[in-house]
């Protein structure tokens, strides 16, 4: 399953992307862990994309669901955070925002900013829909 949306770059999109993600979540075998997060790292990437675009520039997202595989790319034209990372820091406690990119890395399978079109910021995130047995202690 797979679908692209391009929404304008406001704050009610962000709400926007989390309930189509939801929606289709609730289709799959997806755990109530797993959509939380799938929820929080759509959230935060749109809001990222909304905050730090171009003003002219739109919210593209790519939810695909292969398998138990759920990839979120998230793109809009501006520049790259960070230099390109997503090894943010986490800011100091009374800091307002800044969270965003460590959230992400910690929730996401894998997580990366890639080349996208000549001035676009793309955000590709993976996410198993189904719990992955942790690795054996050696």
């Amino acid at each position: 399953m797979s679908m692209t949306l391009s929404l304008p770059r406001q704050p009610s999109s962000v709400t926007r992307a989390r309930h189509v993600l939801t929606t289709v979540l609730s289709l799959t075998d997806a755990s109530e862990d797993c959509r939380g997060h799938l929820a929080v790292l759509i959230t935060e990437a749109c809001a990222n994309a909304v905050v730090h675009a171009d003003p002219d520039s739109t919210v593209d997202i790519i939810i695909i669901i292969d398998e138990d595989v759920c990839l979120l790319e998230v793109g809009n034209r501006g520049s790259t955070p960070n230099g390109g990372g997503l090894e943010a820091d986490l800011p100091a406690p009374l800091t307002i925002g800044g969270r965003g990119l460590p959230l992400i890395a910690a929730l996401a399978d894998t997580a990366a900013f890639v080349t996208g079109q000549p001035g676009q910021v793309l955000l590709r995130m993976t996410k198993h829909l189904a719990d992955v047995p942790a690795a054996p202690l050696r």
